[in-house]
């Protein structure tokens, strides 16, 4: 049996978005237009000079109309059955939220972006990571690994305590949002129909 360490470092978001820019024959002004991301975030972020939060990336890829997981790396699944891929903690794809109280690494394969994702999330108190609406049937099942955290969707809330795992409606306005005095850790893993 093979164990394969993945050798990848950060995605370099910046040269991808300016690429796929470039490829539609858009402007800074144009995508910023399109994006709703200030024209100077977008040449920070070509330049490699900004660090985009979710929201951002987000918001490029469904300008762009690209698929997520085209900015944060492609494709990078062992292929043969007796590789084993290992990606390092610090090679971990991280988002961070603006504020800077949410941060989420991407522990699924870019490949399945759009399909199934999950994420470590780590919160401050007082952090909010607030999601619009996904694509319609989109569910989320989120398990607290530390007390602390509140779940909304739509009209429904509910305060877990660790260890517990909640399952709600992806395709309606919802958050998570640490109640708590300390950090709060879980995972959250979204499904899309």
């Amino acid at each position: 049996m093979v164990q394969k360490r993945m050798a990848h470092r950060t995605p370099k978001i910046g040269p991808l978005v300016q690429k796929e820019r470039k490829r539609r024959k858009l402007t800074l002004e144009q995508l910023a237009t399109r994006s709703g991301v200030s024209k100077s975030m977008l040449s920070q972020i070509e330049r490699g000079e900004a660090n985009p939060t979710f929201a951002v990336v987000w918001s490029l890829t469904q300008s762009l109309e690209i698929d997520f997981s085209d900015l944060i790396g492609g494709s990078s699944a062992a292929t043969n059955s007796g590789e084993i891929e290992v990606m390092s903690a610090g090679h971990t794809p991280e988002i961070r939220s603006a504020d800077n109280l949410c941060r989420l690494k991407i522990l699924s394969a870019p490949r399945l972006a759009g399909q199934s994702e999950w994420y470590s999330v780590d919160i401050e108190p007082g952090g909010k990571l607030d999601s619009a609406p996904h694509a319609p049937g989109t569910s989320e099942h989120f398990t607290a690994i530390t007390d602390g955290f509140e779940v909304r969707s739509g009209e429904s809330h509910v305060r877990l305590a660790a260890g517990e795992t909640a399952r709600y409606a992806g395709d309606v306005h919802h958050h998570i949002s640490n109640i708590g005095d300390e950090v709060a850790c879980g995972f959250l893993i979204v499904l899309y129909r």
